[in-house]
């Protein structure tokens, strides 16, 4: 991408190395050595920075250490370059000079935000979002201003609220959920807030802030940032009037900041409820004071937050059937709440089935192998959180990717003949892959047949395929039983 021109701060930065990798290696070494080495008299200057109160906050952001932890972090998130085309790798380089030079920028008041670069993704109910993709100095000075704020505002934030918060997310969000459920409160509110990160009201959430911020230096700082303007795909610059850009390290505190009056407003009505940045479900025992809170929550919102609630995705659900961040929460036979993937999950995880395992796939099986079991790793880490019940769903993706790999080896052997060569030299019996080898079924049919399974078992995926089923039963906690019988024999 061209390098735009910005109103930023040029920061001056070394050219990249001539020569091979391992030269490059090198100075990326030196450059995290660096920032390791500056971040460790992170300890030695809190105590001073403490000192400064809350008057001086832009003393603690723009600290040296809090810096290079700030770069450390973004380094490791690694992510797209901004308008200005500098990359990570880059900064970390010349973290030397860069940090200093940062430090004297913000405390000076000379630092001014880059243009935000904004890029469509797909959602996964059909249309697009929009992201904001800061510079990299930028998000290095997000990074550092979070790094403060969060200590600050962490301990004001109702426990309910779930979303981006150290030591909280979707696991105690379904826990809580889970619970509500469990004891009775089987209806539903579910109220979607319409685009609200493009909604945010820019003086309200200043106000908010400034509760607990007194350092107006650092409140202008941020005012700075959301007024950074936006560089739309075809080269558009544009005014940013309101909302927060979804897509830098300080979003998701300001989100919380924002909806967190909403939190203790539910509170104070004596509300049970769960929320996940802008995702919120409140319960209740039946579907008129379902009605009454969808409306009553609905004023609040619009009329003192200012942000506007999305009427095709709210609605007061049917009892014990909560679709919340991925899941499906019902009431089992047994009486017991149960958590098992959503509709939208299984249909999401198709497509990306469909996509990792193409039939048209040119590499070899194993980088297939290593690319599936990338993304189920990350996958099944997050939806372990099912229940027993949801297991069926899992041993189904399992078979569909097996299927999935299997066509792929019948479509890269491609002539008849050559799948029947392959399948006897694997034992397989030469009539059996004969009827596999020389169907006339297409290839999605001949995946499925007794040939091409003998030739490729499930044993053989074992080796090969993380199972999702298997690891679900690894992910999980064991009984006390079962954990002191096997402290016997340890």
């Amino acid at each position: 991408m061209r390098r735009a021109e910005s109103r930023q701060l040029t920061f001056a930065f070394a050219d990249s190395p001539s020569g091979g990798k391992d030269v490059q290696d090198a100075d990326e070494s030196a450059g995290r050595m660096h920032l390791l080495l500056q971040a460790t008299v992170k300890e030695a200057t809190d105590s001073a920075a403490r000192t400064a109160g809350i008057n001086q906050l832009l003393e603690q952001v723009a600290e040296i250490p809090n810096l290079a932890r700030a770069l450390l972090h973004v380094a490791r998130n690694k992510g797209a370059p901004g308008v200005d085309g500098q990359r990570v790798n880059e900064i970390v380089d010349s973290a030397s000079e860069i940090i200093p030079k940062l430090r004297r920028a913000l405390l000076s008041g000379s630092y001014q935000p880059g243009d935000i670069r904004r890029v469509w993704i797909p959602k996964p109910g059909g249309g697009q979002r929009g992201l904001g993709i800061p510079n990299v100095v930028d998000r290095i000075v997000q990074q550092a201003v979070l790094q403060v704020l969060e200590p600050i505002f962490e301990p004001t934030f109702h426990d309910s609220s779930h979303g981006f918060r150290p030591g909280r997310g979707a696991p105690t969000a379904i826990a809580e959920a889970k619970q509500y459920l469990a004891a009775g409160y089987a209806i539903t509110v579910d109220i979607d807030l319409s685009k609200f990160f493009d909604r945010v009201h820019h003086q309200r959430l200043l106000n908010r802030l400034a509760q607990h911020v007194k350092d107006g230096r650092l409140l202008k700082l941020i005012h700075r940032m959301l007024k950074a303007k936006v560089v739309l795909p075809d080269g558009t610059r544009v005014a940013t009037e309101e909302g927060a850009p979804q897509g830098g390290p300080l979003s998701p505190l300001l989100s919380n900041v924002v909806l967190d009056e909403l939190d203790w407003e539910l509170a104070r009505r004596g509300l049970r409820f769960v929320r996940y940045a802008d995702d919120f479900s409140v319960f209740v025992r039946s579907k008129r004071a379902g009605h009454r809170v969808m409306q009553s929550v609905r004023r609040f919102i619009e009329g003192r937050l200012r942000l506007a609630v999305n009427e095709t995705k709210s609605s007061v659900c049917q009892p014990y059937a909560l679709t919340f961040l991925g899941f499906h929460l019902s009431k089992g036979s047994d009486g017991n709440v149960t958590i098992t993937i959503s509709t939208r999950t299984k249909k999401r995880m198709d497509i990306r089935i469909r996509e990792l395992t193409p039939r048209t796939w040119g590499q070899s099986l194993v980088a297939c192998f290593e690319s599936v079991n990338r993304y189920l790793r990350g996958w099944i880490g997050y939806f372990r959180l099912c229940t027993e019940e949801g297991v069926y769903d899992l041993r189904k993706f399992d078979a569909h990717i097996r299927r999935r790999i299997r066509a792929i080896i019948l479509r890269q052997k491609k002539r008849p003949r050559h799948i029947f060569r392959h399948l006897t030299r694997r034992g397989v019996p030469r009539k059996m892959a004969s009827g596999t080898a020389y169907s006339r079924t297409g290839i999605w049919n001949r995946s499925n047949r007794p040939g091409i399974q003998r030739a490729y078992p499930n044993a053989w995926f074992a080796e090969w395929l993380l199972s999702l089923c298997a690891q679900w039963h690894a992910l999980q906690p064991l009984s006390p039983r079962v954990s002191e019988q096997r402290m016997l024999f340890s």
